[in-house]
């Protein structure tokens, strides 16, 4: 098998697995066994770090339900050859050299050169960043709850954050699917959420970078192009959110200024795949809710817990209109000209995505009976793996829940991926046809 067939495979099983698990008796509250097409769209979802649910996860899953599904976040945030290679690590065994080609795949790497370093880089970033936290969010919320509770509550929602899954256990302290809407006007909950968000989204070869800057004393051209876009789309969406909302009694409407402010940046940072929301999203306007989609569409970086097409791909595509706009041939990028290769890459991965989330918004308005931009969003949602939901992910019909399903696994897997495992061989041209001309505009 080749490495993309391997992803995707191992993804499936591990799936398969929270399944069944969440199927038994004592991963539901009442006893009684979660229907199979629910619990394979709550393991998907944790796996796939998307965070849509068909039912509530505090008031439907047991503990031992909910520790199963932060357990398929952490394997799908680290991701499963990372956890396989932390095991080896411990035993200390050889990482071969087909384990590399796979970790390379997996991490969305040119090389495989320093694989096993960046890998350990992960793991010690990543459970240092969710432990710290684990600590303050275990802290802030030892005021209102339980200490035990406090404690629980930090673990599981420090390893959702980061990872960008979107899950949350607030659903039997403010309601059913409530999100943390309890803490809209809290400024160390959104603030630890939104830090959490944007570590685990902006992806591991930055962290990596910034970390090594005071030695190396300078960035690579990709964590340039991915701050810089991170900020763009953080603080733009933010002015356009708060623009639109500002009189909205629905949502902005009733804070007051620094709430109001606040409010904005956490629904400009979530969308990129962070998937909790302290706004009712479904009160959005209209056009605030279809900025979102845009924002879902293009999501996280690359080598991150986060989905979408990836800030750097549409960096590419912004770069290559002003290019085409100013007549110059090559793409340049913090004084650095862009490969022909890694344009072709992103043009291919955006109408992909294009492709996938347009039939799968026509087919399911023809199976479930709502509206079409909510259709549209909850299908960018999953596509994205963001998690964000007009309410429509709890009304499914099967068909639906099915469909959701493997977008949030295309989504997670990434669709050029998945095509390279169902067809992975190239082949070489031995000719060229000649060039010719179509007129375009």
């Amino acid at each position: 098998m080749h490495p993309p067939q391997i992803l995707a495979s191992g993804f499936i099983i591990i799936i398969l697995i929270g399944t069944i698990l969440l199927t038994t008796p004592m991963a539901s509250v009442d006893g009684r066994s979660v229907p199979f097409v629910d619990a394979l769209f709550t393991a998907t979802s944790a796996m796939c770090l998307t965070g849509l649910v068909v039912v509530d996860t505090a008031t439907t899953y047991s503990v031992f339900g909910q520790m199963v599904i932060m357990l398929l976040i952490q394997i799908g945030g680290l991701g499963f050859m990372t956890m396989s290679t932390l095991f080896a690590l411990v035993l200390k065994k050889r990482i071969s050299l087909r384990e590399r080609l796979i970790l390379q795949e997996a991490l969305n790497q040119n090389s495989m050169e320093g694989i096993v370093r960046l890998i350990r880089k992960i793991i010690i970033y990543s459970l240092s960043i969710e432990f710290v936290a684990f600590v303050l969010l275990t802290l802030r919320w030892s005021v209102d709850f339980p200490f035990a509770e406090a404690v629980y509550f930090g673990m599981f929602h420090a390893i959702s954050l980061f990872n960008n899954a979107g899950f949350d256990l607030f659903g039997g302290v403010s309601g059913r699917f409530s999100g943390l809407a309890l803490f809209t006007n809290d400024p160390i909950v959104s603030i630890i959420a939104m830090a959490l968000i944007i570590l685990g989204g902006i992806g591991f070869i930055v962290m990596s970078d910034l970390m090594e800057y005071k030695k190396r004393k300078r960035l690579l051209l990709h964590t340039k192009v991915v701050l810089f876009t991170s900020a763009v789309l953080i603080v733009g969406g933010a002015v356009v959110i708060f623009t639109f909302e500002f009189t909205n009694p629905a949502t902005l409407g009733p804070l007051n200024g620094g709430s109001k402010v606040l409010a904005s940046f956490f629904h400009a940072v979530s969308p990129r795949s962070g998937g909790v929301s302290t706004l009712d999203v479904g009160s959005f306007r209209q056009a605030t809710q279809f900025f979102l989609i845009i924002l879902m569409f293009i999501g996280a970086s690359p080598g991150s817990t986060g989905g979408g097409i990836k800030t750097t791909t549409f960096a590419i595509l912004i770069g290559a209109m002003i290019a085409m706009v100013r007549g110059k041939d090559d793409i340049v990028m913090f004084r650095h000209r862009l490969a022909k290769d890694r344009i072709y890459k992103a043009i291919t991965l955006t109408l992909f995505a294009l492709v996938i989330v347009i039939i799968s918004a026509m087919v399911l308005s023809t199976t479930e009976n709502h509206q079409f931009l909510m259709i549209l969003f909850e299908v960018t949602s999953a596509f994205g793996t963001v998690g964000l939901s007009m309410g429509l992910t709890p009304e499914l019909s099967t068909i639906g829940k099915i469909i959701i399903s493997f977008l949030m696994f295309l989504g997670r897997l990434g669709p050029l991926t998945l095509a390279y495992a169902l067809n992975p061989k190239k082949e070489k041209e031995l000719f060229r046809y000649p060039e010719g001309k179509i007129t375009i505009g």
